[in-house]
């Protein structure tokens, strides 16, 4: 686990959140002194459909997966939360319970701010209520971005349009997009609603092109600005 002992450990971590970046720094005090490291074991069950909302948490290692399991025993998986995402900041204003299943992909580490305390202090200074608004604002351009793409684009760019998602932490990675993405080929598949195989194909052509390389359970961007292009101009 990283040091994340103090208040000011704490806040290293925070800022590498482009969203917590920008908060003023009554807010950014307030959150590294109330949050709570927490460690979760591949394959543990962070929270289930029913459950009671317990705060927002922020990614900072590690991988969650956030995912919905029907009756006959299937998996859809919605989305991974990687670092520096924050995610259960929704609760926030509705208090509806958890709606999803959220599992540890990998050994991960959270803070967590407490829903009660949250709530509470917000409520005695409502002028930062607007950023978590903004929070919210940020994850839904996000979702219909996704669903504009599985619309309107071919599977080659919209797979290349959720590597760069990835590599730039969801467009809230504070500094320089990762090159190496820890992903498998059948996550990808499933998000994106593409089979194992397509996703396959496409990567190997993409290895062709010389815009990433794949290894064991990762794949390295080796050409960024060429990467970038195809997803714009396609």
């Amino acid at each position: 686990m990283p040091k994340l002992l103090n208040p000011a450990q704490r806040l290293v971590a925070l800022e590498s959140s482009a969203w917590f970046a920008g908060l003023p720094i009554e807010l950014k005090t307030w959150l590294a002194e109330n949050t709570t490291p927490l460690l979760f074991s591949a394959g543990q069950r962070l929270f289930g459909p029913g459950d009671a909302p317990d705060g927002i948490c922020f990614v900072v290692e590690g991988a969650v997966r956030v995912a919905t399991t029907t009756s006959d025993g299937r998996e859809a998986l919605l989305a991974f939360a990687e670092p520096p995402q924050w995610f259960g900041e929704l609760a926030l204003f509705d208090g509806a319970a958890r709606s999803h299943e959220g599992w540890a992909q990998s050994d991960c580490v959270l803070l967590r701010v407490p829903q009660r305390s949250l709530v509470e202090f917000l409520d005695q200074h409502p002028v930062h209520w607007k950023a978590f608004g903004q929070l919210v604002a940020q994850k839904l351009r996000l979702a219909f971005r996704a669903i504009e793409d599985a619309t309107l684009l071919a599977p080659p760019v919209r797979l290349a349009h959720r590597i760069l998602a990835i590599a730039h932490g969801y467009s809230d990675w504070n500094g320089p997009s990762r090159r190496v993405i820890n992903v498998q080929q059948d996550h990808l598949g499933s998000m994106l609603g593409l089979s194992r195989q397509t996703v396959n194909q496409i990567l190997k052509d993409f290895e062709a092109r010389g815009f990433l390389r794949r290894t064991r359970g990762s794949i390295e961007i080796v050409d960024l600005e060429q990467f970038k292009r195809f997803a714009a101009e396609e």
